[in-house]
């Protein structure tokens, strides 16, 4: 089995909520994880980024900050999707890399890796900072229009919950 299989594996029986069976393949594939993602290979180490959400490896969460500094746009784009998907629930993973996604929102080369990290915003909890540099980004005419959208949505998403908190 290779590590994306156990992964998809992994991810069926979080969703089964067979909490034995997944933290005994955590526990399997722990090892394995943590090699592929210090990989020379790019498209291993973008798949043991992707598959620290699959594994719901909450304490593997410098991997991602690893992941997010990863030279690779495809590396960047897995640790930012598993880290979206890890904060679903809870913001805590998306607040503890805020300013690395404030950075890779607003000047990453890759146009996806922007949009991705504008959507993985989405799940921080809303302060100001966050919402005044999606503003700015929707409305920068030197944006492409998918960005601009994006930006603007999860503005709005985020200056909404910050009005319902008060």
């Amino acid at each position: 089995m290779t590590l994306a299989e156990a992964a998809a594996r992994a991810d069926a029986l979080a969703q089964a909520g067979d909490e034995k069976e997944l933290a005994k393949l955590r526990h399997e594939w722990d090892d394995e994880l943590e090699m592929s993602a210090r990989s020379p290979d790019f498209r291993e180490r973008a798949a043991a980024y992707r598959a620290i959400s699959q594994f719901r490896f909450r304490q593997k969460t410098e991997l991602l900050r690893r992941g997010l500094e990863d030279p690779s746009p495809a590396c960047r784009g897995s640790a930012l999707v598993s880290i979206e998907a890890m904060s679903r629930d809870s913001p805590g993973v998306v607040n503890k890399v805020r300013p690395m996604l404030h950075s890779l929102a607003s000047s990453d080369p890759n146009a996806a890796v922007r949009r991705l990290a504008i959507v993985t915003l989405k799940n921080a909890s809303p302060q100001q900072d966050t919402i005044r540099l999606l503003k700015g980004l929707a409305d920068d005419d030197e944006q492409d229009r998918e960005l601009r959208d994006a930006a603007g949505k999860i503005a709005e998403v985020l200056r909404k919950r910050a009005a319902t908190a008060r």
